[in-house]
């Protein structure tokens, strides 16, 4: 099996080429032209398809998660049609991803702490072994604790009130954020829920002590820059900009992590 590792393969033609099964990790594709190609159970994974074009596709049973600021299909931007679905199906998203001003915000986040509570609720009705099972190479609901309590303190204790290094060491970043010093990533730690609890609760109590005292000024106003690495980069950012990266957090990967469950409730993890 060939085996290609840091390794510069810019303007390569590959023609009657059999790549059934193949991997493909952190490959820079950009300007790469697809024709006559068979992509039938392909798994695409934290890509950027920003620009991209398909003509003359044959999509069926396709599905797409994620990020989607525009798309075109056949002409039709469906992007404003399937946030109107969105929000048809959960009344409550527009206020949860959507405030407007700081009594928006609190609201916002009144109903998180609400939903976040049920859910964990429905995950210690679990055997605690499956609090560690991952579903289709997702998080697992403890390491989902985690990686929220790490976004918490990066949007939060980082970027809006300044402190330059302020991560648990079980805190957990995306994966694949690159080693950053000062900045925890244990995989293998496996604390118990009440644990992973312990950091959610101090960084989501942080957040609801943020909200109590924000005004219209202090939403309107730019972060400090912080002095160090980490995460997000040490430049200013509207403070509104991190809210809303705090709700968008919390609201989808609750939306996961309820996926999750249900699948671990029928005892099929996919792992």
């Amino acid at each position: 099996m060939e085996r290609f590792h840091d390794a510069d393969l810019s303007g390569s033609e590959f023609e009657h080429v059999r790549l059934v099964g193949a991997q493909l990790r952190r490959v820079d594709l950009t300007g790469a032209r697809f024709q006559t190609v068979d992509l039938t159970g392909a798994a695409f994974r934290d890509v950027d398809f920003s620009g991209a074009q398909l003509r003359g596709v044959l999509v069926r049973e396709a599905d797409v998660s994620g990020e989607i600021l525009s798309l075109t299909v056949n002409g039709v931007d469906v992007v404003p049609l399937v946030e109107a679905e969105l929000d048809r199906r959960d009344p409550e998203r527009p206020t949860l991803l959507r405030p407007t001003d700081p009594a928006g915000f609190r609201e916002a986040w009144a109903i998180n702490e609400r939903r976040w509570a049920g859910t964990v609720e429905r995950a210690r009705l679990l055997p605690a072994e499956a609090l560690y099972q991952s579903v289709d190479g997702e998080w697992s609901f403890i390491e989902t604790l985690r990686h929220l309590a790490f976004a918490t303190d990066s949007w939060v204790s980082r970027a809006i009130q300044g402190d330059p290094s302020p991560w648990h060491p079980l805190e957990l970043p995306w994966d694949e954020m690159p080693d950053t010093p000062g900045v925890p990533r244990d995989r293998a730690a496996r604390p118990s829920l009440d644990e992973a609890l312990a950091l959610r609760h101090d960084g989501m109590a942080r957040v609801g002590r943020l909200l109590e005292g924000l005004t219209d000024e202090s939403l309107a106003a730019q972060t400090t820059p912080v002095d160090g690495p980490g995460w997000p980069e040490p430049r200013s950012y509207p403070v509104r900009e991190c809210l809303l990266t705090v709700l968008n957090e919390e609201y989808h990967h609750r939306l996961f992590a309820e996926r999750d469950l249900s699948v671990l409730e029928a005892g099929d993890s996919g792992t």
